[in-house]
């Protein structure tokens, strides 16, 4: 008879991942002071092992070593094991990933770390299988306990590793606060260096959407009219549209490639992807008009929408990459399947999916990816591009009706706040972009959930759930929502959006500013400490809480004219100049700001009853150094104050650095003036 499953102290908790090991036969403890308290007090090692609900290396360790209660009798013995969301506890993966380079491993999860019972790394490693996790255990065990003071003496020298200064550790010891076209120029070159120019992206695999990066492009362009960054937007933009990390059915991105033709995804869906990507993307459309990348942000919102928004207009994490123990299984097919759904159109979806009998995927199934454009799709095939089109959009209608059926990939239904920050600045960048009404619906409820639910006071919370939330606020959700609702405020000229954004970054300054750096902690003053209280400098995956922290500092400054806000986003960027000339793919926002401070920001202000519709004008081009302001009536905003319409029509004045042009009365006469300036001091492309 088996034996029945106990819950361990895991079942108290929220978080989907913790949750997936309540019922393991170790007896896990969630971070926290009981179980840190309890190591002390029987001077055991602990062993920290960090995860998150859609890593899928994660889910086979589980179900090899953790469900497995001979190993598990091991780990209980010897160690209190400690379980960690990434996702929930940032502060915490962030350090003992520090910790475990330090040691030379090169990082991800699971990670598995083991501490002293101060709590000091001293060992670690990511995914073991199951003999060798055993004999590690043991191996660690017996060290422990016969040359503890060996093992002391390791994690004293790794926790001063990690309590040393991030500038330090980058020797960014002197600042360089002047900014100049000739360094501009240098970062892209240096970024240059490694396009992938046959394929999009950077060289090598697997293959990470990096916005930034592609950001930056666009506003290099915009500075310099350098084509060749153009086209490597353009190039990344349709070849991650048209492969298999771009859900062909239904919508939305795959957190990456595992090779370099964006083909084979790792099949989880995070929401701070497809967040970033929306806005990417309908950045990208301003420049180029291209209505692939409509699509593409439509597909994408719909699908957020979808299988992602909470009923209180909250965004859940991710999806999974495994359903029925496979991953990938609920996007793929076999052409069997599909000859099946699709009858005597089958042959044609095949050749427009490139799907064979073979398969391109595990057990003969197909991932979908295109390789050309509609447009010569239906020429090749002599059919009309409408009838093309609408022959797609049955396929995909069929094909989601096949999907409903299947097991869905567990969902990750813990809400973060900053990830949730990049979904609704995504929003509200497509609604800027494309004037669709719901994209603005979607961020306006999403906002007023993050400010009602997940702020409580001065402060926010990282996490919510079923009415909780329960984790202090990093500053990766302070600065991402932050930006986030300055763009709100950009694109309804509501007042109360940038009046949040300025009472945020006010305690940003009293709860994670260093003076004595110049730079903001990752944690709150007020917060849990750490065996060590860490920076974060580097833009990855999502840009690191500095770079968008210094951004924001710039743009409220203008805002707000707030002399001081823009003396500190100045020396933010001057402290770390020396590695973006360097490195500036692992500092690519810092690069759009350094852009932003090369030439004045204009200032365009909007007043008269119809500021909304003139404002929407401004979107049809590409002006990335801009910021909007605009009233139907009064404001105190000081960029608006004096600004009257004039003889009672909506007027617009356009200033830089607090000099302004001719007041008018169009868009387009604005536009001309914004046009004069850039043509003035860059190479500007023709609006």
């Amino acid at each position: 008879m088996a034996q029945e499953k106990k819950a361990n102290r895991l079942i108290q908790e929220s978080s989907p991942y913790l949750l997936q090991h309540a019922y393991n036969p170790v007896e896990w403890y969630p971070w926290g002071e009981e179980a840190l308290q309890k190591a002390r007090q029987e001077e055991k090692p602990i062993l920290v092992s960090i995860g998150y609900a859609a890593c899928h290396w994660c889910h086979v360790m589980e179900h090899q070593s953790f469900e497995n209660r001979k190993i598990a009798e091991v780990m209980n013995k010897y160690f209190v094991c400690i379980k960690v969301d990434r996702e929930e506890r940032p502060d915490v993966d962030a350090l003992y990933m520090d910790a475990l380079q330090a040691m030379g491993v090169q990082g991800g999860w699971p990670m598995n770390v083991f501490l002293t019972s101060e709590a000091k790394p001293f060992f670690g490693g990511t995914y073991f299988p199951p003999q060798q996790w055993v004999k590690l255990l043991e191996n660690v065990a017996n060290a422990y306990k016969q040359n503890r003071e060996e093992l002391q003496e390791s994690a004293e020298q790794f926790a001063a590793h990690l309590n040393q200064s991030e500038l330090e550790k980058y020797g960014l010891i002197k600042s360089n606060p002047e900014v100049h076209e000739d360094d501009l120029k240098l970062i892209y070159k240096s970024l240059s260096k490694r396009f992938d120019k046959k394929l999009g992206g950077l060289e090598g695999a697997p293959k990470f959407p990096m916005p930034t990066n592609y950001l930056f492009l666009l506003r290099y362009y915009s500075y310099t009219g350098e084509k060749e960054a153009l086209h490597q937007v353009e190039l990344t933009l349709r070849e991650m549209a048209y492969g298999g990390i771009y859900d062909q059915i239904g919508g939305g991105f795959a957190r990456y490639s595992v090779d370099a033709e964006w083909l084979v995804p790792h099949f989880e869906k995070m929401l701070y992807d497809n967040g970033q990507l929306v806005s990417m993307y309908a950045e990208a459309y301003q420049v180029t008009k291209d209505p692939l990348y409509k699509d593409v942000v439509g597909e994408t919102i719909t699908f957020v929408e979808r299988e992602l928004m909470s009923p209180e207009y909250g965004f859940y994490s991710s999806l999974d990459a495994d359903s029925e123990g496979e991953e990938g299984r609920f996007y793929t097919f076999t052409k069997d399947e599909l000859q099946d759904i699709l009858g005597d159109e089958e042959p044609l979806f095949s050749k427009y999916y490139h799907v064979t009998a073979a398969g391109n995927f595990e057990h003969g199934r197909n991932i979908l990816h295109r390789r050309i454009s509609d447009e010569k799709f239906a020429e090749e095939n002599e059919l009309e591009l409408e009838v093309l089109q609408e022959m797609v959009a049955n396929w995909k209608e069929k094909l989601m009706e096949i999907r409903a059926q299947r097991v869905r990939p567990s969902l990750d239904d813990k809400i973060l706040c900053s990830w949730n920050a990049l979904m609704l600045r995504g929003l509200a960048d497509a609604y800027y972009t494309f004037g669709n009404k719901h994209y603005l619906h979607l961020a306006v409820r999403n906002a007023e959930f993050l400010l009602s639910k997940m702020k409580q006071g001065d402060k926010l919370f990282h996490n919510y759930k079923q009415e909780k939330a329960t984790i202090d606020g990093f500053l990766e959700d302070y600065a991402l929502l932050i930006r986030a609702l300055i763009r709100l405020y950009e694109v309804t000229f509501e007042e109360k959006w940038l009046e949040e954004a300025k009472q945020l970054t006010n305690y940003t300054l009293a709860h994670f500013f260093d003076e004595q750096e110049g730079l903001f902690f990752f944690t709150d003053n007020s917060s849990e400490k750490l065996i060590a209280r860490k920076k974060e400098i580097l833009d990855n995956v999502v840009p690191s809480s500095n770079s968008v922290m210094a951004t924001n500092l710039h743009f409220l400054g203008l805002y707000f004219d707030e002399e001081h806000y823009q003396q500190l986003s100045d020396s933010m960027l001057a402290r770390v100049k020396d590695l973006l000339l360097k490195e500036p793919s692992f500092l690519s926002n810092w690069a759009s700001l350094y852009f932003h401070k090369l030439s004045p920001t204009a200032e365009v202000a909007i007043v008269g009853r119809q500021a909304p519709e003139m404002r929407s004008e401004f979107s049809v081009f590409y002006i990335p150094n801009m910021i909007l302001v605009g009233t139907e009536n009064k404001s105190d905003l000081p960029l608006l104050q004096d600004r009257v319409p004039i003889n009672g029509k909506t007027t617009v004045y356009v200033c830089y650095n607090k000099t302004c042009q001719l007041p008018v009365q169009t868009a387009a006469e604005a536009l001309q003036q914004l046009q004069g300036r850039n043509k003035q001091e860059s190479k500007f492309p023709s609006l």
